[in-house]
């Protein structure tokens, strides 16, 4: 008879991050730093760590033994995220609790985060590849560099060997190539669109979540450690009009329009 693969224990962590809805129209607060948020503006999961924490529960549904911490840094709204990941099927959540409202620097939440987990024996970190408002995708590596772990960026395929302790990861590269590597656990991943499709919460998991005591660890703006940038100001960007108006017939126009987009590279 076949040998049936011996049972392993791992932690995950998947970061999260709660952000204004895509849609909600932009207005930038009085002191230009930030946008203006008030008591009626939308929330959401940041779309791109909905990705990370499928790919967790996808492994976890591969790998019975394995349970799932999910964590995100803010103010009071940043709870929220984690709830919605609660709601989906992780195990745990934890909320570091910052003061500051508004922009927080990518290093000030890699730093707290990696601070958490320090002794947390976590197998497997991921998020999402970048914030849906930031869009820096810093994170995920600061993380990795903090604890000293491998990081893959851009992950669109995983698969783990726990017998092994490696995790075999292929990543988006430009020109729709890949790029292949195994990492030794433990390992920081940041995951991209499309690897999965996250699913909804389940009412008894979003039950579950209400009842259950989530993990707090308050941060006063004393203990963050200094940001490595500052937001100097918001802008919104001028809005202008530029375009070429194509002339002559209808074949002089699609040879002139053709060789534009070979130009700019569109068309090759």
């Amino acid at each position: 008879m076949p040998s049936t693969p011996r049972a392993f224990t791992m932690k995950i962590l998947v970061c999260v991050k709660q952000v204004i809805e895509s849609e909600t129209t932009i207005r930038i607060d009085d002191s230009e730093k930030w946008i203006h948020t008030d008591k009626s503006t939308p929330y959401r999961m940041n779309r791109f760590d909905e990705f990370a924490v499928e790919e967790a529960l996808l492994i976890k549904e591969k790998f019975p033994y394995v349970t799932i911490d999910v964590i995100s840094v803010g103010p009071a709204i940043s709870v929220m995220a984690v709830k919605r990941a609660l709601g989906m099927g992780a195990d745990h959540g934890i909320h570091i609790i910052t003061e500051q409202e508004g922009y927080l620097s990518p290093y000030v939440t890699a730093s707290l985060i990696a601070s958490f987990a320090q002794d947390k024996n976590f197998d497997l970190i991921l998020a999402g590849v970048m914030a849906e408002d930031h869009m820096q995708g810093q994170v995920g590596p600061m993380i990795a560099e903090l604890l000293s772990l491998p990081c893959a960026t851009s992950t669109i395929f995983e698969r783990l060997s726990p017998n092994n302790g490696t995790v075999y990861v292929e990543r988006e590269i430009e020109g729709g190539l890949r790029d292949t590597l195994e990492l030794s656990l433990p390992a920081v991943l940041t995951i991209q669109t499309g690897i999965n499709k996250p699913r909804y919460p389940s009412l008894s998991n979003v039950l579950r979540a209400k009842k259950q005591k989530m993990e707090t660890i308050e941060v006063s703006s004393s203990e963050q450690p200094e940001p490595k940038e500052r937001v100097v100001r918001l802008a919104l960007p001028k809005k202008s009009r530029s375009g070429v108006v194509l002339e002559g017939t209808q074949q002089e126009k699609a040879a002139q329009l053709l060789q534009i987009l070979r130009d700019k590279s569109i068309l090759t």
